[in-house]
Protein backbone atom coordinates (compact mmCIF):
# COMPACT_ATOMS: atom_id res chain seq x y z
CA UNK A 1 0.00 0.00 0.00
CA UNK A 2 2.39 2.60 1.05
CA UNK A 3 4.83 1.68 -1.97
CA UNK A 4 1.85 1.74 -4.19
CA UNK A 5 1.13 5.61 -2.84
CA UNK A 6 4.45 6.43 -3.57
CA UNK A 7 4.57 5.40 -7.00
CA UNK A 8 1.44 6.91 -7.83
CA UNK A 9 3.01 10.56 -6.26
CA UNK A 10 6.02 10.15 -8.09
CA UNK A 11 4.16 9.71 -11.16
CA UNK A 12 1.96 12.34 -10.82
CA UNK A 13 4.57 14.82 -9.85
CA UNK A 14 6.54 13.75 -13.48
CA UNK A 15 3.16 14.32 -15.31
CA UNK A 16 1.48 16.86 -13.72
CA UNK A 17 3.58 19.71 -15.27
CA UNK A 18 3.31 18.14 -19.01
CA UNK A 19 -0.49 18.02 -18.09
CA UNK A 20 -0.83 21.46 -17.42
CA UNK A 21 1.29 22.56 -20.11
CA UNK A 22 -0.82 20.44 -22.70
CA UNK A 23 -3.76 22.16 -21.42
CA UNK A 24 -2.52 25.92 -21.50
CA UNK A 25 -1.50 24.92 -25.28
CA UNK A 26 -4.87 23.43 -26.21
CA UNK A 27 -6.31 26.62 -24.75
CA UNK A 28 -4.07 28.62 -26.14
CA UNK A 29 -4.87 26.95 -29.82
CA UNK A 30 -8.47 27.06 -29.02
CA UNK A 31 -8.52 31.15 -28.40
CA UNK A 32 -6.71 31.16 -31.58
CA UNK A 33 -9.11 29.31 -33.81
CA UNK A 34 -11.86 31.65 -31.62
CA UNK A 35 -10.25 34.70 -32.66
CA UNK A 36 -10.03 33.69 -36.51
CA UNK A 37 -13.67 32.31 -36.31
CA UNK A 38 -16.79 33.53 -37.59
CA UNK A 39 -19.73 34.92 -35.27
CA UNK A 40 -22.06 32.89 -33.97
CA UNK A 41 -25.75 32.94 -34.35
CA UNK A 42 -26.79 31.99 -30.73
CA UNK A 43 -25.98 35.14 -28.56
CA UNK A 44 -25.44 32.92 -25.76
CA UNK A 45 -22.31 31.73 -27.37
CA UNK A 46 -20.97 35.11 -28.81
CA UNK A 47 -21.30 36.43 -25.28
CA UNK A 48 -19.02 33.68 -23.80
CA UNK A 49 -16.68 33.66 -27.06
CA UNK A 50 -16.36 37.61 -25.81
CA UNK A 51 -16.18 36.58 -22.14
CA UNK A 52 -13.44 33.70 -23.11
CA UNK A 53 -11.02 36.20 -25.21
CA UNK A 54 -11.45 39.27 -22.66
CA UNK A 55 -10.73 36.91 -19.37
CA UNK A 56 -14.20 38.58 -17.64
CA UNK A 57 -14.41 39.15 -15.22
CA UNK A 58 -11.20 39.66 -14.64
CA UNK A 59 -11.02 42.62 -16.99
CA UNK A 60 -13.08 45.40 -15.74
CA UNK A 61 -12.59 47.71 -18.46
CA UNK A 62 -15.06 45.43 -21.19
CA UNK A 63 -18.92 45.96 -20.57
CA UNK A 64 -21.70 44.08 -21.75
CA UNK A 65 -25.21 45.08 -21.32
CA UNK A 66 -27.99 42.84 -22.69
CA UNK A 67 -31.20 44.80 -24.46
CA UNK A 68 -34.49 43.26 -25.71
CA UNK A 69 -35.87 44.42 -28.82
CA UNK A 70 -39.55 44.48 -28.78
CA UNK A 71 -39.70 45.20 -32.83
CA UNK A 72 -38.07 42.03 -33.30
CA UNK A 73 -39.16 40.05 -30.89
CA UNK A 74 -34.86 39.15 -29.93
CA UNK A 75 -32.68 39.68 -27.24
CA UNK A 76 -29.64 41.47 -28.14
CA UNK A 77 -26.48 42.78 -25.97
CA UNK A 78 -24.04 45.67 -26.66
CA UNK A 79 -20.31 45.46 -25.49
CA UNK A 80 -17.68 48.18 -25.31
CA UNK A 81 -14.29 48.77 -23.61
CA UNK A 82 -15.66 51.68 -21.04
CA UNK A 83 -12.03 53.86 -21.18
CA UNK A 84 -12.46 54.68 -24.83
CA UNK A 85 -16.53 55.36 -25.43
CA UNK A 86 -18.78 58.23 -25.03
CA UNK A 87 -21.11 56.88 -22.55
CA UNK A 88 -23.79 59.46 -23.18
CA UNK A 89 -23.36 58.48 -27.36
CA UNK A 90 -24.22 54.66 -26.58
CA UNK A 91 -27.40 55.76 -24.42
CA UNK A 92 -28.58 58.21 -27.20
CA UNK A 93 -27.58 56.48 -30.23
CA UNK A 94 -28.17 52.83 -29.42
CA UNK A 95 -29.70 51.50 -26.46
CA UNK A 96 -32.97 54.50 -26.22
CA UNK A 97 -33.65 54.11 -30.00
CA UNK A 98 -33.72 49.91 -30.04
CA UNK A 99 -35.53 49.87 -26.32
CA UNK A 100 -38.11 52.58 -28.31
CA UNK A 101 -38.87 49.79 -30.79
CA UNK A 102 -41.28 47.94 -29.16
CA UNK A 103 -43.79 47.60 -32.09
CA UNK A 104 -44.19 46.11 -35.18
CA UNK A 105 -43.73 46.50 -38.14
CA UNK A 106 -39.84 46.25 -37.16
CA UNK A 107 -37.02 47.92 -38.81
CA UNK A 108 -33.88 47.20 -39.55
CA UNK A 109 -31.13 47.40 -36.99
CA UNK A 110 -29.37 50.10 -39.77
CA UNK A 111 -32.68 52.58 -39.62
CA UNK A 112 -33.59 52.07 -35.94
CA UNK A 113 -29.98 53.20 -34.71
CA UNK A 114 -29.54 56.86 -34.75
CA UNK A 115 -25.70 56.75 -35.00
CA UNK A 116 -23.95 58.06 -38.25
CA UNK A 117 -21.48 55.03 -38.37
CA UNK A 118 -22.18 51.90 -38.63
CA UNK A 119 -20.41 48.71 -40.13
CA UNK A 120 -21.34 45.42 -40.68
CA UNK A 121 -19.08 42.77 -39.50
CA UNK A 122 -19.07 38.70 -39.52
CA UNK A 123 -16.02 37.61 -37.42
CA UNK A 124 -14.16 37.70 -34.21
CA UNK A 125 -11.20 39.27 -35.58
CA UNK A 126 -13.56 42.30 -36.90
CA UNK A 127 -15.35 42.36 -33.54
CA UNK A 128 -11.86 42.89 -31.22
CA UNK A 129 -10.50 45.02 -34.26
CA UNK A 130 -13.46 47.68 -33.64
CA UNK A 131 -13.95 47.01 -29.95
CA UNK A 132 -10.15 48.20 -29.49
CA UNK A 133 -10.23 50.80 -30.83
CA UNK A 134 -13.52 52.50 -29.29
CA UNK A 135 -16.19 51.31 -30.85
CA UNK A 136 -19.50 49.89 -29.68
CA UNK A 137 -20.82 46.23 -30.80
CA UNK A 138 -23.90 44.78 -31.24
CA UNK A 139 -24.45 41.65 -31.11
CA UNK A 140 -28.11 40.18 -32.02
CA UNK A 141 -29.48 36.56 -31.20
CA UNK A 142 -30.12 34.26 -33.94
CA UNK A 143 -27.96 36.53 -36.32
CA UNK A 144 -24.29 35.29 -37.50
CA UNK A 145 -23.71 39.51 -38.33
CA UNK A 146 -22.59 41.99 -36.18
CA UNK A 147 -22.65 45.51 -35.99
CA UNK A 148 -19.55 48.01 -35.02
CA UNK A 149 -21.00 51.58 -34.17
CA UNK A 150 -18.80 54.70 -33.83
CA UNK A 151 -18.67 55.76 -29.85
CA UNK A 152 -14.95 56.82 -29.65
CA UNK A 153 -13.99 59.16 -27.05
CA UNK A 154 -10.49 59.36 -26.27
CA UNK A 155 -8.41 61.56 -23.67
CA UNK A 156 -6.09 64.23 -25.34
CA UNK A 157 -4.77 66.82 -24.78
CA UNK A 158 -6.36 70.20 -26.38
CA UNK A 159 -4.96 71.51 -30.23
CA UNK A 160 -2.17 74.43 -28.53
CA UNK A 161 1.07 76.09 -29.58
CA UNK A 162 4.36 74.27 -31.28
CA UNK A 163 6.73 73.48 -28.79
CA UNK A 164 9.65 72.45 -30.58
CA UNK A 165 9.19 74.38 -33.93
CA UNK A 166 8.26 77.92 -33.03
CA UNK A 167 8.30 80.31 -35.18
CA UNK A 168 6.91 84.49 -34.99
CA UNK A 169 4.99 84.26 -38.13
CA UNK A 170 2.55 81.90 -39.30
CA UNK A 171 -0.03 79.81 -37.64
CA UNK A 172 0.46 78.49 -33.61
CA UNK A 173 -1.62 75.46 -33.56
CA UNK A 174 0.15 71.81 -33.27
CA UNK A 175 -0.63 68.37 -33.67
CA UNK A 176 -1.68 66.30 -30.86
CA UNK A 177 -1.78 62.89 -29.34
CA UNK A 178 -5.27 62.34 -31.25
CA UNK A 179 -4.98 61.11 -35.03
CA UNK A 180 -8.33 62.05 -35.89
CA UNK A 181 -7.45 65.73 -34.75
CA UNK A 182 -3.99 65.57 -37.04
CA UNK A 183 -5.94 64.50 -39.72
CA UNK A 184 -8.74 67.48 -39.38
CA UNK A 185 -6.41 69.60 -38.95
CA UNK A 186 -4.13 68.59 -41.99
CA UNK A 187 -7.67 68.41 -44.33
CA UNK A 188 -9.47 71.65 -42.90
CA UNK A 189 -6.21 72.98 -45.08
CA UNK A 190 -7.22 71.59 -48.55
CA UNK A 191 -10.59 72.31 -50.19
CA UNK A 192 -10.52 69.51 -52.78
CA UNK A 193 -11.57 65.49 -53.52
CA UNK A 194 -7.96 64.44 -54.28
CA UNK A 195 -6.54 64.58 -50.74
CA UNK A 196 -6.58 60.37 -49.72
CA UNK A 197 -6.23 59.20 -46.53
CA UNK A 198 -5.68 55.54 -46.28
CA UNK A 199 -4.59 53.28 -43.64
CA UNK A 200 -2.29 50.44 -43.29
CA UNK A 201 -2.38 47.85 -39.92
CA UNK A 202 1.77 47.08 -38.20
CA UNK A 203 2.00 45.73 -35.13
CA UNK A 204 0.95 41.55 -35.73
CA UNK A 205 -0.01 42.00 -31.59
CA UNK A 206 -1.72 45.53 -31.15
CA UNK A 207 -2.80 45.73 -34.54
CA UNK A 208 -1.63 49.88 -34.68
CA UNK A 209 -3.21 51.81 -37.51
CA UNK A 210 -0.73 54.03 -39.64
CA UNK A 211 -2.96 56.78 -41.84
CA UNK A 212 -1.08 57.82 -45.33
CA UNK A 213 -2.22 60.92 -46.59
CA UNK A 214 -1.57 62.49 -50.16
CA UNK A 215 -2.98 64.17 -53.09
CA UNK A 216 -4.26 61.77 -55.77
CA UNK A 217 -3.17 63.83 -58.51
CA UNK A 218 0.24 64.17 -57.80
CA UNK A 219 1.76 61.90 -55.62
CA UNK A 220 3.81 59.54 -57.43
CA UNK A 221 2.53 56.02 -57.29
CA UNK A 222 5.64 54.03 -57.93
CA UNK A 223 6.98 56.01 -54.06
CA UNK A 224 3.17 55.64 -52.91
CA UNK A 225 3.20 52.15 -53.30
CA UNK A 226 7.08 51.34 -51.94
CA UNK A 227 6.20 53.09 -49.06
CA UNK A 228 2.92 50.88 -48.59
CA UNK A 229 5.38 47.85 -49.10
CA UNK A 230 7.70 48.83 -46.44
CA UNK A 231 4.95 49.17 -44.03
CA UNK A 232 3.67 45.89 -44.68
CA UNK A 233 6.93 44.52 -44.15
CA UNK A 234 7.29 45.69 -40.75
CA UNK A 235 7.53 42.70 -38.58
CA UNK A 236 7.33 43.62 -34.50
CA UNK A 237 4.60 43.11 -32.01
CA UNK A 238 3.46 46.65 -31.33
CA UNK A 239 4.60 50.11 -33.35
CA UNK A 240 3.11 52.17 -30.79
CA UNK A 241 4.12 55.86 -32.22
CA UNK A 242 5.91 57.44 -35.52
CA UNK A 243 9.39 57.74 -33.64
CA UNK A 244 9.05 53.10 -33.48
CA UNK A 245 8.09 53.53 -37.16
CA UNK A 246 10.41 55.78 -38.39
CA UNK A 247 12.98 53.59 -37.40
CA UNK A 248 11.57 50.66 -39.02
CA UNK A 249 10.82 51.92 -41.85
CA UNK A 250 14.19 54.41 -42.89
CA UNK A 251 16.83 53.23 -45.73
CA UNK A 252 19.82 53.02 -43.40
CA UNK A 253 19.18 52.45 -39.51
CA UNK A 254 22.57 53.37 -38.58
CA UNK A 255 23.37 56.42 -40.73
CA UNK A 256 24.19 59.75 -38.92
CA UNK A 257 21.84 61.51 -41.48
CA UNK A 258 18.06 61.16 -41.16
CA UNK A 259 15.96 60.09 -43.81
CA UNK A 260 12.62 60.67 -42.63
CA UNK A 261 11.64 64.38 -41.95
CA UNK A 262 9.54 64.72 -38.35
CA UNK A 263 7.27 67.40 -37.77
CA UNK A 264 4.87 68.86 -35.00
CA UNK A 265 2.92 71.30 -37.64
CA UNK A 266 -0.12 70.83 -40.48
CA UNK A 267 0.92 73.81 -42.28
CA UNK A 268 4.06 72.35 -42.54
CA UNK A 269 2.78 69.03 -43.22
CA UNK A 270 0.31 70.46 -45.66
CA UNK A 271 2.88 72.19 -48.06
CA UNK A 272 4.85 69.20 -48.09
CA UNK A 273 1.80 67.33 -49.43
CA UNK A 274 0.95 70.55 -52.12
CA UNK A 275 4.47 69.29 -53.43
CA UNK A 276 3.92 65.86 -54.13
CA UNK A 277 5.20 64.55 -50.61
CA UNK A 278 3.73 61.25 -48.52
CA UNK A 279 2.85 62.42 -44.73
CA UNK A 280 2.34 59.50 -42.21
CA UNK A 281 -0.03 59.70 -39.21
CA UNK A 282 -0.81 57.46 -36.14
CA UNK A 283 -2.62 57.46 -32.49
CA UNK A 284 -0.27 58.56 -29.60
CA UNK A 285 1.82 60.75 -32.03
CA UNK A 286 1.81 64.66 -31.83
CA UNK A 287 3.30 65.00 -35.21
CA UNK A 288 3.73 63.47 -38.70
CA UNK A 289 6.52 61.99 -41.22
CA UNK A 290 6.74 63.33 -44.49
CA UNK A 291 8.59 60.65 -46.71
CA UNK A 292 10.93 61.30 -48.48
CA UNK A 293 13.29 63.84 -47.53
CA UNK A 294 16.35 65.66 -48.74
CA UNK A 295 18.55 67.50 -46.91
CA UNK A 296 17.38 70.57 -47.71
CA UNK A 297 14.29 69.56 -46.12
CA UNK A 298 16.02 69.64 -42.53
CA UNK A 299 17.81 72.92 -43.35
CA UNK A 300 14.61 74.46 -44.55
CA UNK A 301 12.16 76.13 -41.90
CA UNK A 302 8.65 76.72 -42.26
CA UNK A 303 8.87 80.41 -41.48
CA UNK A 304 10.67 81.60 -44.11
CA UNK A 305 8.11 81.01 -46.73
CA UNK A 306 6.07 83.39 -44.39
CA UNK A 307 8.54 86.04 -43.72
CA UNK A 308 9.53 88.37 -47.06
CA UNK A 309 11.67 87.29 -49.64
CA UNK A 310 15.10 89.28 -47.84
CA UNK A 311 14.15 88.26 -43.90
CA UNK A 312 13.50 84.71 -45.08
CA UNK A 313 16.92 84.45 -46.93
CA UNK A 314 18.61 86.69 -44.10
CA UNK A 315 17.53 83.93 -41.79
CA UNK A 316 18.75 80.88 -44.36
CA UNK A 317 21.81 82.80 -44.21
CA UNK A 318 22.33 82.83 -40.74
CA UNK A 319 21.19 79.01 -40.19
CA UNK A 320 23.93 78.11 -42.56
CA UNK A 321 26.80 80.03 -40.64
CA UNK A 322 25.74 78.55 -37.88
CA UNK A 323 25.99 75.37 -39.45
CA UNK A 324 29.45 75.69 -40.04
CA UNK A 325 30.01 77.75 -36.78
CA UNK A 326 29.59 74.57 -34.29
CA UNK A 327 30.64 71.90 -36.93
CA UNK A 328 34.44 73.75 -37.47
CA UNK A 329 34.82 76.30 -34.89
CA UNK A 330 36.54 73.38 -32.26
CA UNK A 331 38.19 71.52 -34.89
CA UNK A 332 39.79 74.75 -36.60
CA UNK A 333 41.52 75.42 -33.17
CA UNK A 334 42.43 72.32 -32.11
CA UNK A 335 44.09 72.00 -35.84
CA UNK A 336 45.59 75.38 -35.79
CA UNK A 337 47.49 75.35 -32.20
CA UNK A 338 48.53 71.74 -32.94
CA UNK A 339 49.97 72.25 -36.46
CA UNK A 340 49.24 74.95 -38.09
CA UNK A 341 50.60 78.03 -35.94
CA UNK A 342 52.32 80.01 -38.36
CA UNK A 343 48.66 80.73 -39.77
CA UNK A 344 47.48 82.78 -36.42
CA UNK A 345 48.62 86.53 -36.32
CA UNK A 346 51.89 86.63 -33.64
CA UNK A 347 50.06 88.97 -31.12
CA UNK A 348 46.84 86.76 -31.06
CA UNK A 349 49.21 83.54 -31.10
CA UNK A 350 51.05 85.35 -28.15
CA UNK A 351 47.70 85.31 -26.13
CA UNK A 352 46.54 81.77 -27.14
CA UNK A 353 50.24 80.55 -25.48
CA UNK A 354 50.23 83.10 -21.91
CA UNK A 355 46.44 81.28 -21.83
CA UNK A 356 47.56 77.84 -22.15
CA UNK A 357 50.77 78.42 -20.26
CA UNK A 358 50.02 76.87 -16.76
CA UNK A 359 47.01 74.39 -18.48
CA UNK A 360 48.20 71.02 -18.38
CA UNK A 361 46.06 69.03 -21.33
CA UNK A 362 46.55 69.57 -24.89
CA UNK A 363 44.48 71.43 -27.02
CA UNK A 364 42.39 68.70 -27.92
CA UNK A 365 41.92 67.20 -24.62
CA UNK A 366 41.35 70.90 -23.63
CA UNK A 367 38.11 70.91 -26.08
CA UNK A 368 37.26 67.56 -25.47
CA UNK A 369 36.36 68.18 -21.60
CA UNK A 370 34.23 71.47 -22.63
CA UNK A 371 32.64 69.81 -25.32
CA UNK A 372 31.63 66.65 -23.44
CA UNK A 373 30.50 69.24 -20.31
CA UNK A 374 28.85 71.65 -22.66
CA UNK A 375 26.57 68.32 -23.89
CA UNK A 376 25.85 67.18 -20.56
CA UNK A 377 24.77 70.24 -19.44
CA UNK A 378 22.36 70.71 -21.85
CA UNK A 379 21.04 67.31 -21.43
CA UNK A 380 20.59 67.84 -17.93
CA UNK A 381 18.91 70.96 -18.71
CA UNK A 382 16.42 69.09 -20.62
CA UNK A 383 15.36 66.10 -18.27
CA UNK A 384 15.34 68.40 -15.21
CA UNK A 385 11.82 69.69 -14.76
CA UNK A 386 10.83 72.68 -16.80
CA UNK A 387 11.33 75.67 -14.22
CA UNK A 388 15.03 74.39 -13.01
CA UNK A 389 15.98 73.95 -16.71
CA UNK A 390 17.42 77.26 -17.61
CA UNK A 391 18.36 77.82 -14.35
CA UNK A 392 20.83 74.66 -14.36
CA UNK A 393 21.73 75.27 -17.85
CA UNK A 394 22.80 79.01 -17.37
CA UNK A 395 24.01 79.01 -13.91
CA UNK A 396 25.91 75.02 -14.50
CA UNK A 397 27.68 76.68 -17.64
CA UNK A 398 28.97 80.02 -15.36
CA UNK A 399 29.58 77.80 -12.69
CA UNK A 400 31.85 75.28 -14.47
CA UNK A 401 33.48 77.93 -17.01
CA UNK A 402 34.79 79.97 -14.22
CA UNK A 403 36.00 77.02 -12.06
CA UNK A 404 37.69 75.64 -14.82
CA UNK A 405 39.52 78.74 -16.01
CA UNK A 406 40.63 79.87 -12.22
CA UNK A 407 42.12 76.13 -11.94
CA UNK A 408 43.86 76.60 -14.76
CA UNK A 409 42.43 73.27 -16.46
CA UNK A 410 41.45 74.91 -19.07
CA UNK A 411 42.26 78.45 -21.06
CA UNK A 412 39.72 80.72 -21.47
CA UNK A 413 40.02 80.49 -25.01
CA UNK A 414 38.60 77.40 -25.29
CA UNK A 415 35.36 78.74 -23.08
CA UNK A 416 34.70 81.20 -26.14
CA UNK A 417 35.64 78.43 -28.95
CA UNK A 418 33.08 75.60 -27.34
CA UNK A 419 30.68 78.01 -25.85
CA UNK A 420 30.71 79.87 -29.61
CA UNK A 421 30.37 76.41 -31.36
CA UNK A 422 27.58 75.32 -28.50
CA UNK A 423 25.04 78.36 -29.14
CA UNK A 424 25.16 78.25 -33.01
CA UNK A 425 23.80 74.33 -32.86
CA UNK A 426 20.49 75.50 -31.61
CA UNK A 427 19.86 77.26 -34.28
CA UNK A 428 19.05 73.77 -36.20
CA UNK A 429 15.55 73.71 -35.23
CA UNK A 430 15.14 69.55 -36.46
CA UNK A 431 15.84 67.50 -33.96
CA UNK A 432 16.93 64.50 -35.81
CA UNK A 433 19.35 66.75 -38.01
CA UNK A 434 20.31 68.51 -34.85
CA UNK A 435 21.76 65.05 -33.24
CA UNK A 436 23.60 64.79 -36.45
CA UNK A 437 25.56 67.73 -36.58
CA UNK A 438 26.54 67.67 -33.04
CA UNK A 439 28.19 64.06 -33.27
CA UNK A 440 29.83 65.43 -36.73
CA UNK A 441 31.09 67.96 -34.88
CA UNK A 442 33.07 65.24 -32.51
CA UNK A 443 34.49 63.53 -35.36
CA UNK A 444 35.69 66.94 -37.11
CA UNK A 445 37.21 67.46 -33.97
CA UNK A 446 39.29 64.04 -33.75
CA UNK A 447 40.43 64.39 -37.49
CA UNK A 448 41.52 67.77 -36.63
CA UNK A 449 43.04 66.66 -33.64
CA UNK A 450 45.67 63.87 -35.39
CA UNK A 451 45.85 65.11 -38.73
CA UNK A 452 45.25 68.97 -38.75
CA UNK A 453 43.71 70.85 -41.75
CA UNK A 454 44.67 67.76 -44.26
CA UNK A 455 42.09 65.42 -42.20
CA UNK A 456 39.79 68.06 -41.68
CA UNK A 457 39.33 68.20 -45.70
CA UNK A 458 39.12 64.41 -45.71
CA UNK A 459 36.72 63.77 -43.13
CA UNK A 460 34.84 66.76 -45.26
CA UNK A 461 34.77 65.09 -48.61
CA UNK A 462 34.77 61.76 -47.08
CA UNK A 463 31.13 63.06 -45.79
CA UNK A 464 30.57 64.74 -48.51
CA UNK A 465 30.83 61.59 -50.87
CA UNK A 466 28.83 59.78 -48.13
CA UNK A 467 25.72 62.09 -48.44
CA UNK A 468 25.49 61.80 -52.15
CA UNK A 469 25.42 58.10 -51.50
CA UNK A 470 22.42 58.17 -49.31
CA UNK A 471 18.49 57.57 -50.83
CA UNK A 472 15.57 58.27 -49.36
CA UNK A 473 13.23 56.12 -50.39
CA UNK A 474 15.09 56.04 -54.02
CA UNK A 475 15.35 59.64 -53.62
CA UNK A 476 18.90 61.54 -54.04
CA UNK A 477 19.99 62.87 -50.15
CA UNK A 478 21.18 66.20 -51.89
CA UNK A 479 18.53 66.54 -54.52
CA UNK A 480 17.81 68.77 -56.40
CA UNK A 481 21.27 70.38 -56.10
CA UNK A 482 23.10 67.40 -57.01
CA UNK A 483 22.04 65.17 -59.31
CA UNK A 484 20.18 68.17 -60.44
CA UNK A 485 16.62 68.16 -61.15
CA UNK A 486 14.16 70.32 -62.68
CA UNK A 487 12.40 72.49 -59.71
CA UNK A 488 12.21 75.74 -58.23
CA UNK A 489 15.95 75.78 -56.70
CA UNK A 490 14.86 76.34 -53.50
CA UNK A 491 17.96 74.81 -51.79
CA UNK A 492 20.06 77.00 -49.87
CA UNK A 493 18.33 80.16 -50.36
CA UNK A 494 14.53 80.96 -51.36
CA UNK A 495 13.01 82.67 -54.61
CA UNK A 496 10.56 84.79 -55.01
CA UNK A 497 6.85 83.06 -54.46
CA UNK A 498 6.03 84.06 -57.80
CA UNK A 499 9.07 82.46 -59.38
CA UNK A 500 8.54 79.05 -57.43
CA UNK A 501 6.40 77.46 -60.24
CA UNK A 502 7.47 73.98 -60.21
CA UNK A 503 7.14 71.27 -57.84
CA UNK A 504 10.28 68.95 -56.50
CA UNK A 505 11.68 67.23 -60.01
CA UNK A 506 12.73 64.23 -58.07
CA UNK A 507 9.62 63.00 -56.81
CA UNK A 508 8.36 62.70 -59.98
CA UNK A 509 4.92 64.17 -59.39
CA UNK A 510 1.98 64.01 -61.97
CA UNK A 511 1.80 67.59 -62.19
CA UNK A 512 5.39 69.51 -61.92
CA UNK A 513 3.70 73.05 -62.19
CA UNK A 514 1.80 74.93 -59.84
CA UNK A 515 -0.13 75.94 -61.93
CA UNK A 516 -3.22 76.40 -60.26
CA UNK A 517 -5.66 74.97 -62.85
CA UNK A 518 -6.26 71.75 -61.30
Amino acid sequence: MGLSYLFKRRLKGISGPKLQEDEANQSSDHLIRLKNGPLFRELDRNLDAISTIYKLPANQDLKTRMLYIGGAGKEAAIVYLSPLVNKDVIEKTITEPLLRDTEPPYKNIESTITNSSITKIESYKDVLHYVNRGFTVLFVDQSSTAYAIDTIQVKGRSIAKAEDEIILKGPKEAFNENVADNISLIRKKFKTESLINESIIVGKRTEDEVYILYLEDLVNHELLEKVKTRLREIEADAVQNLGLLEQFIEDKNKSLFPTTLYTERPDRAASFIQDGFIVLLMQNSPSCLVLPATFWSFFHTPEEHYLRFLFGNFTRALRMMAIFITLFTSAIYVAITNYHAQMIPPDLLLAIASSRERVPFPALIEVLIMEIAFELIREAGLRVPSPIGPTIGIVGALILGQAAVEANIISPIVIIVVALGGVSSFAVSDVSFNFAVRMARFLFIFSAGFFGFYGMTTFFVMGLSYMLSIRSFGVPYLAPMTPKFKSSKDTAFRRLLKNERLRPGFLKPNDIEKRGDR
